[in-house]
């Protein structure tokens, strides 16, 4: 079960409006985000899964429907009401680590305006920040060009204990290979890493006998921290040393520099590592490593094995959040649905009416080209033209003609059913396998770290009609 309490206070004030007005008609609800994080070309949609779960077992306990009856603001019959919810609609989605973009319905939810209005926080909650996470990690990854594990070391750094599990799901998803996070590990089969800290050291009387008991305890994991006092001098020589016997035994090690300039002093280390014998031993850096830091530093050639990333990773760094939303887009009346939309004074903010479905157009080989928005009733097949209208600017367009693309494939696919899941869940390696099969269908321009090129996102021409039909109607009823 989940307390259906996380969300916002205003949800169940609404729902109870509804309740006693018997307003609650069949809607549908878009979750959408306007802009990419970090100045990226894209996002890795994340969270579905975990989603899923906690909508099948929606609920409002014993204890939490006395904490809403203490609270004096809710009548016994809504509260009864409460008591046996569940949540009883649909909701179709993008698979999870599907590269996305602004302006795409990732979700759509198809319910009563009361369900859909309880979920909307949580909902909001899980995919904001997994998606922001997973994308950053995603970002992380593809700046090593290969060159060296991500790490993910953010535990300590993340935002609470909820933060820091979820934050290693979607680091994993993102493409980090291991957590320092035991639990995460645990709960989401993520595979585990640590070694020492500066502690271990200092609790013995030199650094070589604190490396020789670690790598007798653990002769197959020793990574040794080297920076606890003076890196290219104790550090490096009793690392070396140990080392030496540890290969001697027909074991590797490692060492690890969480300090200093990552640029030179790997270099040095390298050095003094090779010319030792100890070519095999590999070399891990942390230290408050951004997307930035590992590719310049893969750029110069600096030999790095591996990543140990926590804050900026965990955190999402220079972005606290993503700016994902929930918005109305169809009501039913009289049985039948009519589409509905926000205006705004801005026309990005003013958001697409209708039950939507989004296709994705790939070229012979299999890469993206560009991706529509049309109403879920347009029937889009290969072997036609399509007009795709730019979605802020109405005289900005461009033609898809059926030599210029192979597949079609519609992104939004139902995932549960009447409440209940309908798909398989998918293991977090299947997810992670995903994101970066899916990622290679994109040219590197709109993967780049820097002004990355800007994703066609367009308007099918029956949305764009009915988006300015309706604008045109609702300024009308502004100036009556």
């Amino acid at each position: 079960m989940k307390s259906a309490l996380i969300t916002d206070f205003y949800e169940l004030t609404m729902m109870q409006g509804y309740f006693i007005k018997k307003h609650n008609p069949r809607v549908v609800f878009d979750v959408f985000y306007r802009n990419n994080p970090f100045n990226g070309g894209y996002t890795i949609f994340t969270g579905l899964e975990e989603v899923i779960d906690a909508l099948e077992g929606f609920r409002f306990s014993d204890n939490d429907i006395e904490y809403l009856r203490n609270l004096n603001l809710f009548r016994e019959d809504f509260l009864d009401y409460l008591s046996t919810y569940h949540f009883s609609g649909d909701l179709y989605a993008f698979e999870e680590g599907t590269p996305a973009f602004p302006g795409e319905p990732l979700v759509r939810i198809e319910t009563n305006l009361m369900d859909a209005q309880l979920i909307e926080s949580f909902i909001l909650n899980q995919l904001n920040f997994q998606t922001l996470i997973a994308t950053k990690a995603c970002r992380m990854t593809y700046a090593t060009k290969g060159k060296g594990s991500i790490m993910e070391f953010g535990l300590r750094r993340a935002q609470g204990e909820d933060g820091a599990h979820i934050a290693s799901r979607a680091s994993f998803i993102g493409g980090t290979k291991v957590t320092s996070n035991t639990y995460a590990g645990r709960k989401y089969n993520i595979p585990v890493a640590g070694t020492m800290a500066h502690s271990w050291i200092m609790s013995f009387d030199s650094e070589e006998e604190a490396f020789r008991e670690f790598a007798e305890i653990y002769p197959d994991n020793a990574i040794f921290l080297i920076d606890t006092y003076d890196t290219l001098g104790s550090g490096i020589d009793a690392a070396i040393k140990v080392g030496l016997e540890l290969k001697a035994k027909g074991k590797n090690m490692g060492v690890r520099i969480d300090s200093g300039d990552l640029s030179y002093l790997p270099r040095v280390i390298r050095d003094r590592l090779d010319q030792a014998g100890l070519d095999e031993a590999t070399i891990c850096v942390s230290n408050d490593l951004t997307e930035e830091i590992i590719q310049t530093l893969v750029s110069d050639g600096v030999p790095i094995d591996s990543w140990g990333i926590g804050t900026h990773l965990v955190t999402g760094g220079s972005q606290a959040s993503l700016n994902g939303v929930y918005k109305l887009a169809a009501k039913e009346k009289d049985g039948v649905f009519e589409p509905t939309m926000k205006m705004s004074n801005s026309f990005e903010k003013t958001t697409n009416p209708g039950i939507k479905q989004v296709y994705r157009f790939y070229d012979a080989s299999g890469n993206a080209l560009a991706d529509l928005i049309a109403l879920n009733d347009e029937k889009i097949e290969c072997g036609k033209a399509y007009t795709f209208y730019h979605p802020f600017s109405m005289a900005d367009y461009f033609v898809m003609k059926p030599q210029n693309y192979h597949t079609i494939r519609p992104l939004l696919n139902l995932k549960m059913k009447d409440g209940k899941r309908v798909s398989q869940k998918r293991d977090i390696r299947e997810i992670q396998n995903f994101v970066q099969v899916s990622l290679l269908q994109f040219h590197k321009s709109y993967k780049r770290q820097i002004n990355p090129h800007i994703y066609k996102v367009s308007l099918s021409e029956n949305l764009k009609e009915l988006k300015l039909n309706l604008i045109k109607e609702l300024k009308a009823e502004q100036n009556n």
